[in-house]
C-alpha cells in the first residue's frame, strides 16, 4: 500500500478516534512494519500504533496489554481501535525508557528491582496471568529459536555451512539439557522484557511505577525466561551486584520452594535466549546488513560461556567447546 494510502487511512483513524486537527509527529519505527505516532492538542497527548495488516496484527497487543492492565500493571491504555486497518490510539507513557533514564545516570538497582517486581506480580498471578491458547516456549520452540547459531554464527565463524550432523548433534545437545530442566509451573513471558521496553513512571506506585510496552508476543514458558532478558541484556552490561540482588529479590518474594531448581532453569534459560542472540546478530548483519549489532557480540559470548558452566548444561558445554573452540568466538570483538 502505498505511503499515500496509509497516510490517508491513520488520518481517518484519528478523526474517527477524536483527535483530528491534532499535530502528529513520527515517534519510532522499529524491528517489524510497526511505526508510532505521538499526537498533540491543547497539552495532551496520545500515541497512535500504525501497524499495517497483512504483515501485522494488533489484535495480540490488545488482548494482552488489557489483561496486564486488568493485573494491575502499567501496559498503555487502548482509547480506540481499528484492527481491520491496524490502528490503535494508546495512553501516551512518555519517552523515559529505563534505557535513557540509565543513560541520564538514572538508579541502575532501584529500576531493575521495581521491573523484578513486576515479574514477582506475574508469577504470584498464577494461573490468573496465563491467557487462554497461549503458545508455549518450551521443548522444542526453545530449540528452534537457539537453531540461529548453528545456521549463522558457524558458518561466519567457519567460513563454510554448517554439516547436517553437527546440527543433528547440537540439537541432541539441547535435547539432553532440556531432560534435566526441573518442573516448574508455567508463567505469562513477555518475551522481550529488557530496558528498551520498558518505561519509568515514578509518579505510580508500585509495579505500577514500570510501564510495558512490548508483550504483543507473549507466550507461556519457564518463569525464569523474562529475568534472564531482563538481567542478562545483550545490549548492556548489568551490575553484577545488581542481578544478584534482582534474582534474590524475585527468589524471596516468590517463596520458590527448590531456590536451586529455579537456577538450573536460569542456567538453561540464559543459555537458550544467549545462543539465539549470537545467531541473530551474525544474521542481522549477513542478511539484512545491519552491522551494529556486532559490539555487542562479546558481551553475549560471555554470558553464554557463563550459562554453559552450569552442571544441566555439560551436553551443550561439549558441542560448544568442540565446534566453537575460543578463538572462533571472536566476531565482533575489538
Amino acid at each position: 500500500m502505498a505511503n499515500s494510502e496509509r497516510d490517508r487511512l491513520r488520518a481517518d483513524f484519528i478523526s474517527r478516534a477524536g483527535w483530528g486537527g491534532a499535530q502528529e509527529r513520527l515517534l519510532a519505527g522499529d524491528a517489524s512494519f510497526r511505526k508510532y505516532f505521538r499526537l498533540t492538542r491543547d497539552g495532551g497527548t496520545a500515541v497512535v500504533m500504525d501497524a499495517p495488516p497483512p504483515q501485522e496484527d494488533v489484535r495480540p497487543f490488545v488482548r494482552v496489554g488489557r489483561h496486564l492492565r486488568a493485573l494491575g500493571l502499567s501496559a498503555p491504555a487502548i482509547d480506540a481501535e481499528d484492527a481491520d486497518n491496524g490502528f490503535l490510539l494508546l495512553e501516551d507513557l512518555g519517552d523515559d525508557t529505563f534505557a535513557r533514564v540509565l543513560d541520564a545516570g538514572g538508579d541502575e538497582h532501584a529500576l531493575y528491582l521495581r521491573a523484578t517486581d513486576v515479574l514477582v506480580a506475574l508469577h504470584r498471578a498464577g494461573e490468573n496471568a496465563l491467557l487462554p491458547g497461549l503458545g508455549a516456549y518450551a521443548g522444542d520452540a526453545l530449540i528452534e529459536a537457539a537453531m540461529l547459531l548453528p545456521e549463522w554464527y558457524l558458518p561466519a565463524a567457519t567460513g563454510r555451512p554448517t554439516p547436517a550432523e553437527e546440527t543433528g548433534r547440537y540439537i541432541a545437545a539441547w535435547k539432553d539439557c532440556l531432560a534435566a530442566l526441573p518442573a516448574a509451573p508455567d508463567a505469562l513471558l513477555l518475551r522481550d522484557y529488557h530496558k528498551d521496553n520498558l518505561i519509568w513512571l515514578p509518579a505510580r506506585p508500585g509495579v505500577k511505577a514500570c510501564g510495558l510496552l512490548d508483550f504483543q508476543d507473549a507466550q507461556r514458558g519457564h518463569p525464569s525466561y523474562d529475568l534472564v532478558s531482563l538481567l542478562e541484556d545483550a545490549r548492556r552490561d548489568v551490575a553484577p551486584a545488581v542481578h544478584a540482588a534482582c534474582l534474590a529479590r524475585y527468589l524471596d518474594e516468590t517463596a520458590i520452594a527448590d531456590p536451586a531448581a529455579f537456577r538450573t532453569g536460569f542456567a538453561l534459560m540464559a543459555a537458550q535466549r544467549h545462543a539465539r542472540i549470537i545467531g541473530l546478530f551474525v544474521r542481522l548483519l549477513k542478511r539484512d546488513g545491519k552491522p551494529g549489532y556486532l559490539p555487542h557480540l562479546p558481551r553475549v559470548w560471555a554470558m553464554f560461556e557463563r550459562a554453559l558452566r552450569h552442571d544441566a548444561l555439560d551436553p551443550l558445554r561439549a558441542w560448544v567447546d568442540r565446534v566453537l573452540p575460543p578463538p572462533l568466538r571472536r566476531i565482533g570483538a575489538s
